[in-house]
């Protein structure tokens, strides 16, 4: 990054939180952050559209006791730094106590956080950016039938970030990364479908040609002409493993520290029970090789290390960050999110489910008919209880095989029993924070017609 500061941002932060001290704060945390990035639109072969951001922002804590508040500006002058420890110091000083608040103790901290290469390809020049566009554009629309391409974007972007607080810590991380997706329009008697490919990574070189993307998005468009619906019933539900990392997200709501506290989740007193079928492992991952969601160290600066979430079906731990762990009666364990200028919440770095030992093919002739489900649409999930519904799309498989496109189609059950009968297939891929297999869940409830 080419920007460069009149005083150093370690310098910044350490300044922030002296003044804190001495406006009669007890204790303060901050972070300093600058970002970059350019990003490009093609439509019809033709660059349509560029866009270059770069921000810069510092964030606030300050507690006074047990009364905690927070700020946040893009002003890194001395006169603004002085106004904004003072304002927040103020602040703190107003709000109602919360008996849980407060920094982690010095003996808690990472202690040399390992240094990670999260470095991306740099600038990637624009004209490298809309070649590639126009070429994954270009793939989608020479699939047959593929109407249109109802948007193609290329980009990269790069940030940093300085952590302090007045217990002693202090960290940098950098990162970059790029992304290249698009969405592509088929047609069959004046019906439309729409599906898409995307992928964001750390460089170029870790993602399939733009021709490839272009190709996949159109074939799946494709793929979902001339839709049908499909009776309701009771049956076997596959989830594509574009779609099954969601499942990923209501778990880890339910495992949530404050979630728990509050006694909002449907796996409250199941800590150390099976919650999944034998075999399943569910893994956090901060150190996974070229993924984006790795970090060297939590929201509240505690060390952090690959861990399972779930072993052999088993559920060994909840997300804590210092609040909810206080809260519980337990210790944290490296799952605050955010901090460091805002009020820490909980949160995992790269989560998967490990793949099973079948194919998403071998699964799908064991089941002999059921529903391959490709696309969602606003889950509803109750916390309390993990009733759980989605409208879907998808395809019906009969005899192992897919049959016909569906839509318009509705799954639903209850999470704690849906877990308890998840298959993980073999196809596990890493595309984003969140990664999971295809997986099949038997004795699903079905509404079509």
């Amino acid at each position: 990054m080419t920007r460069t500061f009149k005083t150093p941002p370690a310098e910044i932060l350490e300044t922030l939180i002296d003044r804190c001290l001495k406006e009669g704060a007890t204790a303060a945390d901050c972070s300093l952050g600058i970002s970059e990035g350019v990003s490009v639109d093609v439509r019809d072969g033709k660059l349509e559209n560029v866009e270059r951001s770069e921000s810069q922002g510092i964030a606030l804590r300050v507690l006074f006791g047990q009364r905690q508040a927070h700020v946040s500006g893009s002003d890194l002058s001395d006169d603004a730094i002085t106004a904004m420890a003072e304002r927040c110091v103020a602040m703190a000083k107003a709000v109602p106590e919360d008996k849980f608040a407060g920094l982690a103790p010095e003996e808690l901290l990472a202690k040399d956080p390992p240094v990670l290469d999260l470095e991306g390809d740099g600038e990637i020049p624009i004209d490298r950016l809309e070649s590639d566009a126009i070429a994954a554009e270009a793939a989608a629309l020479a699939v047959d039938g593929v109407k249109t391409v109802s948007g193609c974007g290329n980009g990269w972007s790069r940030t940093e970030r300085w952590v302090a607080a007045s217990n002693g810590f202090s960290s940098y991380l950098s990162g970059g990364s790029t992304g290249l997706g698009l969405a592509a329009v088929a047609e069959r008697d004046g019906a439309m479908e729409r599906d898409y490919d995307s992928w964001s990574v750390r460089k170029m070189a870790h993602r399939p040609s733009p021709e490839e993307i272009g190709r996949t998005a159109g074939e799946r468009a494709v793929a979902r002409l001339g839709p049908k619906k499909v009776k309701t019933q009771k049956g076997v539900v596959i989830y594509d493993k574009r779609v099954a990392p969601s499942l990923i997200g209501a778990f880890l709501g339910a495992i949530s520290g404050p979630s728990v506290a509050r006694g909002v989740s449907f796996l409250k007193d199941r800590l150390g029970e099976k919650v999944f079928a034998g075999g399943v492992n569910i893994v956090d991952d901060p150190f996974l090789e070229k993924a984006l969601g790795c970090r060297n160290h939590d929201g509240e600066g505690l060390p952090v290390e690959r861990k399972l979430l779930i072993e052999d079906g088993v559920l060994t731990r909840w997300l804590l960050n210092m609040s909810s762990a206080r809260q519980l009666g337990l210790e944290p364990n490296g799952f605050a999110s955010g901090g460091f200028g805002s009020i820490p919440g909980v949160g995992t770095s790269n989560v998967h489910i490990e793949a099973g030992e079948k194919s998403a093919e071998m699964l799908m002739k064991e089941a002999g008919k059921g529903l391959l489900v490709t696309d969602m649409f606003g889950p509803s999930i109750n916390p309390n209880t993990g009733d759980y519904s989605v409208g879907v799309a998808g395809f019906w498989f009969e005899d192992g095989a897919v049959q016909y496109p569906v839509s318009e189609v509705t799954i639903a059950g209850d999470l704690p029993s849906m877990f308890a009968r998840l298959v993980p297939a073999s196809d596990l891929e890493f595309r984003g924070r969140r990664n999971a297999p295809s997986v099949m869940i038997e004795d699903m409830s079905i509404a079509g017609n």
